[in-house]
């Protein structure tokens, strides 16, 4: 294999982090936005709600594409096209002056969202194996983890700041452009620090016929479809209260838009936390172990979680939310292994195997943004009976991969003893 300059890993997690941090952030950083621009063009909750459901919806068709680029053209070239892409989108989202306009920027953002978090799973493995890599994975997820707790104080602060500049660049539209020097500041970091990972030699010629049969690979493969729906499954137990935010803090919670971190600070302290754990155990523990500890900790807190929402009435904090911050610990202790046995099942198309990945965790964040959020975020206990229905999903996917795994040793015995029976018969 060709030799890679690989930076200092924390070095190289930092980075990576932050290219996998700008996306969430920005579905995060524009809750507290939502009365301002409602205002400003006259949008009702259902038209505002559209502003994360058509970002996510972009997202996640593009996401399909982004690792098989990267395979094709490398690592650094894609990464630093899709993030020229979220600039110039970001910006249209600053100087929108109609409805229509900021959704369509907003779809153009979500395209390239997932470059930096798509891609760089792959630049992950391309560096490291086995401990090391969930070490690394463990680290982006810590730094990652702080972005959406961040997002919506920050997002609170530009709105609300008042400096002596033209209207233009004030409140809601702050947001943008504050979005948009942090992303040429990624640009620069990227030029002057990332390493192309993938080789020339080593890339796949982008051709549709032959991404979409080794996507029909990849989707058909049972133990990639388990481990996908785990995945998916556990993430959309926690973003279902980050989707749904708006509702759960302003209306559920009677708190006003300064009271986000409420729900989003033991949210994210718990990610963090999982994430912490999972690195510190990368290597010592195995990681079916890991794995059943974190689906412990989920399915305890979910059982938590509605019974709070149950019995605590009027619902309020901090109750409402520590179960979310403990489920949270789970989550996070079980993304970087599985995500790494994702990869491990396509070595050659690892971009490929991330986009698809991506492709189905965010379809269905686009449906929870859309869809399910808003039908079901009317109490408390609808939103924790969902959440706990997801997380037991999630387990039902990590057994069932499990159970293929286990099976495995046994269906190669009996295929040699065919095969040696038939050789001997031959004979």
């Amino acid at each position: 294999m060709p030799a890679i300059q690989i930076p200092h890993r924390t070095a190289l997690a930092a980075l990576l982090a932050a290219l996998a941090m700008f996306g969430p952030f920005c579905i995060d950083a524009i809750f507290p936005a939502f009365p301002a621009i409602a205002h400003r063009f006259g949008a009702d909750a259902l038209q505002m709600q559209q502003t994360i459901s058509v970002y996510l919806f972009a997202y996640a068709a593009l996401s399909l594409f982004l690792g098989a680029f990267s395979d094709a053209w490398g690592r650094r070239a894609v990464i630093l096209a899709g993030l020229g892409v979220f600039f110039a989108a970001t910006v249209g989202c600053a100087v929108s002056d109609s409805m229509p306009m900021l959704l369509l920027f907003r779809a153009l953002q979500g395209t390239s969202a997932g470059v930096g978090l798509i891609v760089g799973r792959a630049i992950v493995r391309d560096c490291f194996e086995g401990a090391h890599a969930q070490k690394l994975m463990a680290q982006i997820s810590l730094i990652f983890g702080i972005a959406p707790a961040l997002a919506p104080v920050v997002g609170a602060w530009l709105v609300a700041w008042t400096p002596a500049l033209p209207t233009w660049l004030l409140g809601w539209h702050m947001l943008f452009w504050a979005l948009a020097v942090f992303t040429v500041a990624l640009i620069a970091l990227c030029l002057m620090v990332l390493p192309e990972t993938h080789p020339r030699e080593l890339r796949i010629s982008f051709r549709p016929h032959s991404l979409f049969t080794s996507y029909h690979k990849i989707v058909s493969d049972r133990q990639f479809a388990a481990l996908a729906c785990a995945l998916t499954c556990n993430a959309a137990g926690f973003f279902l209260y980050i989707v749904c935010a708006p509702a759960f803090v302003l209306t559920i919670l009677h708190l006003d838009q300064n009271h986000f971190p409420w729900l989003f600070v033991p949210a994210i302290t718990g990610l963090v936390t999982g994430a912490l754990l999972t690195g510190r155990l990368a290597g010592r523990v195995p990681t079916r172990v890991l794995v059943g500890v974190g689906y412990a900790i989920m399915l305890g807190a979910a059982l938590t979680n509605v019974l709070v929402a149950w019995l605590v009435q009027p619902t309020r904090v901090p109750w409402a939310v520590l179960p979310l911050g403990i489920g949270a610990i789970g989550v996070n202790l079980v993304a970087p292994p599985l995500n790494l046995l994702v990869l491990d099942r396509f070595p050659r198309y690892r971009g490929s195997a991330s986009s698809v990945q991506a492709f189905v965790m965010l379809t269905f964040s686009a449906l929870l943004a859309g869809v399910i959020g808003p039908l079901i975020s009317v109490d408390a206990l609808h939103l924790a009976v969902t959440s706990a229905v997801f997380y037991s999903c999630g387990f039902v996917g990590w057994r069932w991969y499990r159970t293929m795994v286990k099976r495995l040793p046994a269906k190669i015995e009996a295929d040699a003893a065919v095969i040696a029976a038939v050789g001997s018969s031959g004979d």
